[in-house]
């Protein structure tokens, strides 16, 4: 990947491809999780697809502290100035997908249209069960360690997870134990202090993609309650349901996750807005 050192902090990112700029934002664990979703011809030979690792991530920055959802949908628009870009598609996945709306709220200019790939949100009735079990993994990870934590974590939002993760993506599993500090020192708390609500969907107007797995709420209930408040809230929302997946969804169903991202742009295209 090359670097982009920005006010001094050294972001690593993929820019590849002609068309509609697409900025993936990973979420927590996995900082190569796009890979196989922006390998599928529906995207690859259509779109300039950016890709990045988040602070504490891989070959990044360090996070120190904390780092904000804020601070995190800076170095997005920071990003994006560097490569030139001054309107895209954003994707978030998970994490990604709170830091997504974070960006959609601060600059709304940049944000064309937002994919909500079951964006990490602490909403609904669900909302303090949700805080509860982030700060369990926390102490569990300072009790337990790494592998097993990060095992469980990805065990709750992916059953069966190992071989297929390990199929798609080698070295993923050991590229999250490595990652674990960002994860459970800087990722985890920005959720739990985060205070996203209707207030703030309504907001944002851009044309809004809100994915959910086909098994991701018998996984567990917040899932499916955040899926449904995002739609109910968000201006201009589209439900898409991706088959055979779970939480990881662009690792498990590239393909479908591709031809739906591919549909959803031809709906939106940029051009419309520049004319």
């Amino acid at each position: 990947m090359d670097q982009a050192n920005i006010e001094g902090v050294t972001l690593e990112y993929d820019d590849s491809g002609l068309g509609e700029p697409v900025l993936c934002i990973h979420g927590a664990f996995i900082a190569d999780s796009f890979a196989p979703l922006l390998s599928q011809r529906d995207l690859a030979t259509r779109y300039r697809l950016i890709t990045y690792h988040r602070r504490g991530y891989i070959g990044s920055s360090g996070f120190g502290e904390t780092v904000s959802l804020a601070e995190q949908a800076g170095d997005c628009r920071r990003l994006l100035s560097y490569l030139g870009v001054e309107r895209a598609h954003v994707v978030g996945h998970s994490f990604g997908g709170a830091i997504a709306l974070r960006l959609a709220l601060d600059e709304p200019e940049l944000v064309h249209t937002l994919t909500l790939l079951e964006a990490a949100l602490a909403i609904g009735e669900s909302a303090h069960l949700y805080r509860q079990a982030l700060a369990r993994s926390e102490q569990r990870y300072r009790e337990a360690g790494a592998p097993t934590t990060v095992d469980e974590f990805l065990q709750a939002r992916w059953p069966g997870y190992r071989e297929p993760l390990g199929h798609v993506l080698p070295g993923a599993f050991e590229q999250a134990v490595s990652n674990a500090a960002t994860c459970f020192s800087a990722d985890l708390p920005a959720v739990i202090e985060s205070r996203f609500g209707e207030a703030e969907a309504r907001q944002i107007a851009q044309p809004a993609l809100v994915v959910l797995g086909e098994g991701s709420a018998d996984l567990d209930p917040r899932f499916g309650e955040t899926h449904r408040l995002l739609l109910a809230w968000l201006p201009n929302a589209e439900s898409f349901i991706l088959p055979d997946a779970t939480h990881f969804l662009q690792v498990e169903n590239p393909l479908d996750m591709a031809r739906a991202l591919a549909g959803f742009y031809a709906r939106h295209p940029l051009e419309a807005a520049d004319a």
